[in-house]
């Protein structure tokens, strides 16, 4: 039986509860491959996970990491084609490959779809195995870290500025969080496709920072009202896109952040899962509320080839050691990040 260390957990409840420690190295099925993990970035949903979250089933004791760079070292009987020890990051939702919704963009609309680190052990650990179909092969033009912070992020700001909300030229959008992954990926997503770009911030520190990667209007709402200040800026005209993945604490208002016809694309619940809502407001003024959750991996490849050409960039806020997950996932916790925080084995 071959080892590798990890840091996981084996009951639900806080950073506390996970340990690093010697766990046993996964086997490739036939078509599976076992990637070295290299880097892997945090998420708000290693969190979730390690809270527990109802109706999700997930094996304990469980390991975190839904975003994964590394190498491919071995590879099972019926996979071809896969470069070995040469850079490569994994698309973390995995779908059955017959699935009709297996068409690289809605993959996570298919029955039974999972998440790497998720429902299934992901990349807290030295190495972590996953199907053959989830490797994108990359360039050395950035550092494991670097491209570690890139596929749950960038994937599902994508799926949301681009396939869901149809973000345009010269149209103006919110984007909540510019420190996070999600939101710092959003912003610069949002620059590429020409619209102007208005976001949030929850300390003086990130103003200057969430202007660096693209912002043009940066709101501190620990000091001011951002949908009040949307109308001040717009000129009473509100956003046509708001990019929300907050939840309860920033919902209706940012329904209120929208002008006629405007569109909220929602991916995330950070501040929890209901919020109340004045439906009035949304027939009134005809909005539509999209859902997105993650992408699909055609999506992703194109967020590479972005890359690659120097048109995205991820936005690194810490990298530590495995051993130091429980530290990582509390400064996320506390919202001290601007960023990604990474983990390295």
């Amino acid at each position: 039986m071959t080892k590798m260390r990890a840091s996981f957990f084996e009951t639900h409840g806080g950073t506390d509860r996970l340990r690093y420690d010697y766990v046993e190295r996964p086997e490739p099925g036939k078509r599976e491959v076992l990637v070295r993990v290299k880097a892997c970035a945090l998420n708000h949903l290693d969190l979730w996970a390690l809270m527990g979250m109802p109706g999700v089933k997930m094996p304990l004791p469980h390991i975190l990491g839904c975003d994964i760079a590394g190498e491919v070292v071995e590879v099972g009987p019926k996979v071809t084609g896969i470069p070995r020890n040469r850079p490569v990051i994994v698309s973390p939702g995995l779908v059955d490959r017959h699935s009709p919704w297996a068409d690289g963009r809605w993959d996570s609309l298919a029955p039974g779809y999972r998440i790497v680190g998720f429902q299934v052990d992901g990349g807290y650990a030295e190495y972590v195995k996953v199907p053959a179909r989830n490797i994108i092969p990359v360039s050395k033009r950035l550092s494991y870290e670097e491209w570690a912070a890139v596929p749950l992020t960038f994937l599902t700001a994508w799926h949301m500025l681009v396939t869901r909300a149809q973000l345009k030229k010269k149209e103006k959008v919110l984007i909540h969080a510019a420190g996070s992954g999600v939101g710092s990926a959003g912003i610069q997503i949002a620059k590429y496709l020409g619209a102007k770009v208005f976001t949030t911030v929850g300390s003086d520190r990130k103003i200057r920072l969430a202007k660096e990667i693209g912002a043009d209007y940066v709101i501190p709402y620990h000091k001011k009202d951002f949908a009040q200040e949307i109308r001040r800026l717009t000129r009473n005209e509100g956003v046509d896109v708001v990019f929300e993945h907050i939840g309860p604490a920033t919902f209706a208002k940012s329904l209120e952040s929208l002008a006629k016809k405007g569109r909220c694309v929602t991916c995330g619940i950070t501040s929890g899962p209901v919020a109340e809502l004045n439906l009035r407001y949304i027939f009134f003024n005809q909005l539509s509320v999209l859902g997105c959750y993650m992408g699909g991996i055609r999506e992703l490849r194109e967020v590479v080839r972005l890359i690659e050409k120097g048109k995205l960039r991820p936005v690194i806020d810490k990298v530590f050691p495995l051993r130091q997950a429980g530290e990582a996932l509390q400064r996320m916790q506390n919202r001290e990040n601007f960023g990604k925080i990474i983990l390295t084995p």
